[in-house]
């Protein structure tokens, strides 16, 4: 079986987690600071603030930016629900919004209506799904002209960039998620980037009991949201390698492209100026499920992100949202096995696998 996900660990990583046991401080410490540095040259940015996980970082970055009960907050629907959770854990209202048939991410004209009919955005969430960073030119225009802050979920998108410029360091603050299928991994972790000297010292303090300068000085509320020194040990590691990785997504994104861009198969795109960091592949097929069950049969893992948008999880059956889009693609997306374990040979063997179970279940006839 290939997988659809596969942490690469090594003796690298076993070497350093030694090194910190060896030490005696296994939470939070120099460690932590040693990856937050380095995390924030990797991205660009000024600042990083390392969290428990990524769901803490979404929620560490709207307190940060003075998100609070009353707020209202955009996002889009077609998600993990994480997303709407940390706007919500922040005492804010989500604003559920459709996603753009092609790129999957927030449909940008689908915000401005709303903005234009008189929506009291006070942030918005832009989720760089699958590795492919959101229209994030636009919605940093609409931000300074409507007065809103855009924060960057960026779970599934380290390494990816516009122009140049990095995920982490596209919006005002970015969230990123080292659970064992993303780009780069800590066991669970997340971070929380940033140039604004006032949104990293509130993250910060947020993340540690409200902790001020001295050990028992509580200055705000606060969380125990820190990372470990075991993880950031490993995430110091991952980062090293992540380079790597991310060119061996690239790489069989493009192998798995040039196999099924002539298929009855929705293959990824990547808009100019965007880099896509494919922390999953996905197509869409019509009889999804199908295809699915074929394949599996065949020996190639597969996953579906996400089989329900977030408007129709029970937790939020009171919030409406105009979404056919993102209904739609509920129905269709499938992610094959891209990351840094599967090989050129993989690849061919992945296409064929998607070939014959399309031909199976008859999609295209």
């Amino acid at each position: 079986m290939i997988p659809i996900a596969e942490p690469r660990l090594a003796d690298a990583e076993r070497e350093r987690i030694q090194a910190v046991l060896d030490g005696g401080q296994l939470a939070d410490g120099p460690e932590v600071r040693a990856f937050e540095r380095e995390f924030a040259d990797y991205c660009g940015t000024d600042h990083a603030v390392a969290t428990a996980n990524g769901t803490t970082a979404l929620h560490a970055a709207l307190e940060a930016l003075g998100v609070a009960e009353g707020d209202t907050v955009a996002t889009a629907t077609f998600s993990f629900v994480a997303t709407a959770n940390a706007i919500r854990l922040a005492g804010a209202d989500p604003l559920l919004l459709d996603v753009d048939p092609e790129t999957y991410a927030l449909d940008v004209d689908a915000l401005e209506r709303a903005l234009r009919d008189g929506a009291d955005v006070d942030a918005v969430v832009a989720v760089h799904l699958y590795g492919l960073p959101a229209a994030m030119d636009r919605l940093t225009d609409l931000g300074e002209r409507y007065d809103f802050d855009v924060v960057e979920d960026a779970a599934q998108a380290h390494g990816g960039g516009v122009d140049g410029t990095r995920t982490g360091a596209l919006g005002d603050v970015g969230c990123f998620s080292f659970y064992p299928t993303k780009n780069a991994t800590t066991g669970e972790g997340g971070m929380v980037t940033t140039d604004r000297d006032d949104v990293a010292e509130r993250a910060a303090r947020f993340v540690n009991h409200g902790r001020g300068e001295g050990a028992y000085d509580h200055v705000t509320v606060g969380h125990n949201f820190r990372l470990t020194s075991i993880g950031a040990a490993i995430g110091r590691v991952q980062l090293d390698r992540l380079p790597g990785f991310l060119e061996a997504r690239r790489e069989n994104a493009a192998r798995l492209t040039a196999r099924l861009s002539d298929l009855p198969v929705v293959t990824p795109v990547e808009p100019g100026g965007r880099t896509h960091a494919y922390n999953q592949y996905t197509i869409q097929t019509p009889e999804r499920d199908a295809v699915r069950d074929a394949l599996e049969e065949r020996g190639v893992g597969t996953g579906v992100y996400y089989p329900k948008p977030i408007h129709d999880q029970p937790a939020y059956d009171r919030v409406d949202a105009d979404a056919a889009t993102a209904e739609r693609l509920a129905d269709r997306v499938l992610s094959l096995p891209v990351h840094p374990g599967v090989t050129a040979a993989d690849c061919e063997r992945i296409a064929d696998a998607v070939e014959a179970s399309l031909a199976q279940v008859g999609v295209g006839e």
